[in-house]
């Protein structure tokens, strides 16, 4: 059994390049042109850090996972095709 491509696009790539480049530079902005204390500002801006950071550490722990899940069905799978071409091969 063949597992999909999970390749995506070079546009949807630099679709989301963008998008990100474009959401960091409003946090930005946001955050400097917010009529509060320097602390206050630099809490914000290291939530805004702690939240990217976190965010990519969950992508890259679920899609870990994933591909943990797919090698490890695949070997099950090799597995009982051993097993049944055995019983088959016994039964003639």
């Amino acid at each position: 059994m063949e597992y999909p491509s999970s390749k995506v696009s070079n546009a949807f790539t630099i679709f989301t390049y963008f998008n990100f480049g474009i959401a960091a530079l409003m946090m930005a902005g946001g955050i400097y042109f917010l009529e509060a204390s320097f602390a206050a500002k630099g809490f914000y801006s290291m939530a805004a850090l702690m939240l990217v950071s976190s965010t990519i550490a969950i992508t890259k722990a679920l899609r870990d996972r994933e591909e943990s899940d797919r090698l490890h069905n695949k070997i099950e799978e090799a597995r009982t095709e051993r097993l049944l071409a055995e019983v088959a091969a016994k039964s003639i």
